[in-house]
């Protein structure tokens, strides 16, 4: 088993680290942590609770995971935080354990979280999942797979962003944002499809049209929402990527945002 330890590092003894394993100098890793094959870990990293860090993870100077959540109910419960394997946390970045202790805060893997980017508690992010310089996310947000936040960006609690949209930077998002889309500004305002990541990701010509069909239904035909979704299922090919999106809006607790 190859580990590469600096001397200043302090390791609790019944932390569990993987074959292959970097930990730099000063940085702190507690006893119910679990650094998995591979991950690499630099300076003045904190990483605390009962964290399980994926196997190829980087963790970069100052970074901070599996802390107390920030919310004052929390009772000091053995929660946990889980991340993916080949996900890269940049410097200062944090994210906080759950307060709910069935349920991890997660992140997934191949994701990216910029420098001074923040997870709060009981947020759960898919794979390959951007997070641009200081977007934060408030608690119990869901992010699905292939979404992008762009930098100084807050994210309200409870908001659930779908897959593959983007947000652009200086945003603040309070509502859901549906999948497939991108928008920004404050108030958050959705401007259209994520058509540059659509086409990246290897969606067809034939879905991309379709999608464009549904957009212009559910954001510029002046229907509410219920009208909107009718209209969809009447009129739009059923395809895997309209029915997800129709189920998206249908089970919107905070409303889209449009």
């Amino acid at each position: 088993m190859t580990q590469i330890i600096h001397q200043t590092a302090i390791i609790d003894p019944k932390a569990q680290i993987g074959n292959d394993v970097e930990i730099g100098p000063f940085s702190i890793i507690g006893p119910k942590v679990i650094l998995h094959d591979g991950v690499k870990i630099s300076s003045n990293v904190v990483i605390d609770g009962r964290s399980s860090i994926g196997k190829g993870c980087r963790i970069f100077h100052s970074a901070v995971i599996g802390t107390e959540p920030q919310d004052l109910k929390y009772a000091g419960e053995d929660t946990a935080v889980e991340i993916g394997e080949y996900t890269l946390i940049r410097e200062f970045a944090t994210v906080n354990r759950s307060t709910n202790i069935d349920q991890p805060t997660r992140v997934g893997s191949h994701c990216l979280l910029m420098t001074y980017s923040h997870v709060a508690h009981d947020c759960q992010l898919g794979d390959q999942v951007i997070m641009a310089n200081s977007a934060n996310l408030a608690g119990h947000v869901i992010i699905e797979n292939n979404a992008t936040i762009g930098g100084i960006t807050p994210v309200h609690q409870f908001v659930h962003i779908g897959c593959y949209s983007f947000i652009g930077g200086l945003s603040r998002v309070s509502q859901d944002v549906a999948p497939y889309t991108r928008g920004a500004s404050i108030p958050y305002k959705t401007v259209g499809l994520n058509s540059v990541g659509l086409r990246r990701n290897n969606f067809s010509p034939e879905t991309r049209a379709t999608l464009k069909k549904l957009y212009k239904i559910f954001y510029n035909s002046n229907l509410n929402t219920k009208q909107a979704l009718e209209k969809i299922m009447a009129e739009i090919e059923m395809i895997d990527e309209v029915k997800h999106f129709v189920e998206f809006v249908g089970n919107s607790e905070r409303g889209i945002a449009k």
